[in-house]
């Protein structure tokens, strides 16, 4: 019988980030939590620790035997893809302060393996994973995403941690 794997998903966002959490074992995955760390518009240096202390918070309680996060995408606004990278780094080091091996997924690869696309809309992959994990409503699309990064973590850390044992 295999044992449960909770993975904690996150959106990251420098005024709000979407938490997603679900359990998994063998082939079944349940949906546990999702919820928005919402940042507001202060300085940039205060919204990145409350990025850090809520994630923390949600870490304590939920107690995640790991994580994903979603990599940064680049687009035209240089200035935007800066904070976003350096909220991510907030997320991440509040996971790693909490002793979790962290799992980075593109945009692409999370849509492809929650709609089969890697094209697909924040609609689609907010209705997949409607229909997939029947979360309580209200839905926000950030923490449709962070639930959307569970599940493509579920599908390849199995691999991964396969890949890394091989090469010790």
């Amino acid at each position: 019988m295999s044992e449960i794997i909770r993975i904690l998903g996150i959106d990251p966002g420098s005024r709000k980030a979407g938490v997603g959490i679900i359990d998994v074992k063998g082939n079944r995955i349940r949906h546990v939590h999702h919820q928005l760390i919402r940042c507001g518009t202060g300085e940039f240096t205060e919204r990145l620790g409350i990025l850090f202390h809520e994630l923390s918070n949600i870490i304590a309680q939920y107690k995640p035997s790991n994580a994903a996060i979603e990599d940064v995408f680049v687009s035209k606004n240089v200035s935007s893809a800066l904070k976003l990278g350096q909220a991510r780094g907030a997320l991440i080091a509040a996971c790693c302060h909490a002793n979790l091996d962290v799992g980075t997924y593109s945009p692409t690869a999370i849509k492809q393996a929650v709609v089969g696309t890697g094209r697909a809309d924040k609609a689609q992959v907010q209705h997949m994973i409607k229909a997939l994990l029947k979360p309580p409503l209200p839905l926000p699309e950030d923490a449709a995403d962070a639930l959307a990064v569970c599940i493509c973590h579920a599908h390849h850390a199995p691999l991964q941690q396969r890949i890394k044992a091989s090469r010790r």
